[in-house]
């Protein structure tokens, strides 16, 4: 497919790449800034722009991977005709787009992603949406072609997985920096965690990753959890952050 990428940021280069590399044409990439756009479209072998106004018109699909607050100021400043246009959010509704586009849909690869790192999309569910059955047929055959992990997910799920997501990524990963910043006050370095994490995740994907909770809450070891409390008696917000979600473990496993 001939694919405009409208986005150069963490999502946009890696899904770029990975279109690219299946063997589909990316015919521009848009960014809000020269230097993004420049150094996607310096990957992918395709011109750039910062106009919208200058976007192709042969492109098949219209990729929007920006932020939340963005997609609907870009989708404003653009007539997209009878193109086919998705977004790739977690949160927003497909239905936003309907003010905009007359072919739309969502195509959300449920992944963390940076963009030093390459995401392999074999296995990374893509989840999809779209307003009619030749519009979804379209969006499934793209998402085929890079993972053969596809999921016909509807916004209200596609939320509710992101939110999921929130906790099971994004506050896991701070709470990996808290142990690092902690180690770090005693000159110990982070990777004695590592094998620890590792394992953790392990026990998540094999089992319910309620049946793995360990710990001194798990336990109710008020003894331990009280020496540890005494232990950030420096840092008030972790403090009352290990109470809280020491409670919340009790709760759980009472």
């Amino acid at each position: 497919m001939r694919v405009c990428l409208i986005g150069a940021g963490n999502l946009a280069t890696q899904l770029g790449m990975a279109l690219s590399e299946k063997g589909h044409h990316i015919v521009q990439v848009w960014s809000r800034t020269a230097q993004s756009a420049t150094n996607l479209s310096s990957k992918l072998n395709c011109p750039s722009t910062t106009d919208l106004s200058a976007l192709v018109s042969e492109a098949d699909i219209y990729i929007v991977a920006v932020s939340d607050k963005a997609i609907e100021a870009i989708l404003a400043k653009h007539s997209w005709g009878n193109a086919l246009v998705v977004h790739t959010s977690g949160s927003t509704p497909m239905d936003i787009l309907s003010r905009y586009c007359t072919n739309f849909g969502v195509f959300y690869p449920f992944q963390t992603f940076t963009i030093a790192k390459k995401v392999v999309f074999d296995e990374v569910p893509i989840c999809i949406e779209a307003n009619t059955p030749q519009n979804l047929e379209i969006l499934t055959n793209l998402a085929q072609s890079i993972s053969r992990n596809i999921k016909l997910i509807d916004s209200g799920q596609r939320q509710q997985i992101h939110l999921a997501a929130v906790f099971a990524c994004n506050f896991v990963n701070h709470f990996y920096a808290i142990g690092e910043a902690l180690l770090q006050e005693k000159g110990i370095e982070f990777d004695i965690l590592k094998p620890l994490i590792l394992e953790t995740a392990a026990k998540a994907v094999a089992q319910s990753p309620g049946n793995s909770q360990t710990g001194p809450a798990s336990r109710n070891d008020q003894d331990i959890m009280n020496k540890h409390l005494a232990l950030l008696e420096n840092h008030p917000d972790l403090k009352a952050l290990y109470e809280t979600i020491s409670e919340r473990i009790i709760h759980t496993i009472k």
